[in-house]
């Protein structure tokens, strides 16, 4: 069994919040375990909860057409989120919750070791840079502890505000770019204040 496999098992049992008291199915995260380019949304929708996979819903339908309009397939990228069960009524996440989730995905970096991370959404962006506004950083790579950073908007913004889909197609062109720079080693990472951690 390889580590992926043992962590979705575990991450399936998980009792550590109270989402696991309303959750149908955890939805631990999909792709290749040698994935280069990792997404990493915010939280299992309706769908996610049925399925047990992520981005399955409209959002994940749109996710799976950005991806093919840069020739890739989602068999080829990793898929994931910040919290591995819905929040009820597709709530926003809670910070306890959030925090208790962290374990998961830190160890997932660690085991898929990703050229590339692009967040979706702001609770993706915080995740990682938590006083950075998707605002004002989208569409903009950087660095740090190895991998490179693109920030996005989440796909389902598109599906709630028709204006957002051409800012979200146009920073989703500039992926192959970053894999391209990431591929080529380390950058100059960003300054980091000593509250901001990646794992």
């Amino acid at each position: 069994m390889s580590a992926l496999i043992d962590l979705y098992a575990r991450i399936a049992v998980c009792p550590d919040c109270d989402l696991c008291q309303s959750r149908n199915r955890a939805v631990p995260g999909e792709g290749p375990e040698e994935a280069e380019i990792m997404f990493v949304g915010e939280a299992p929708g309706f769908y996610e909860d049925q399925q047990g996979r992520p981005f399955v819903g409209p959002a994940g339908r749109f996710l799976e057409e950005l991806l093919a309009s840069i020739g890739s397939r989602r068999d080829q990228v990793y898929i994931g989120n910040v919290i591995k069960c819905r929040p009820p009524e597709n709530r926003d996440p809670l910070p306890k919750e959030i925090e208790a989730c962290r374990q998961w995905l830190s160890c997932q970096i660690e085991l898929i070791k990703p050229k590339v991370i692009a967040t979706l959404g702001r609770y993706s962006l915080a995740w990682f840079f938590p006083d950075e506004s998707i605002g004002r950083v989208h569409g903009q790579t950087c660095y740090r502890d190895g991998i490179c950073f693109l920030p996005m908007y989440h796909p389902a913004a598109a599906l709630h505000a028709a204006s957002m889909r051409r800012t979200i197609e146009e920073d989703f062109r500039k992926l192959p770019a970053a894999l391209e720079e990431a591929r080529k080693g380390p950058r100059e990472e960003v300054a980091e204040p000593e509250q901001m951690r990646l794992f």
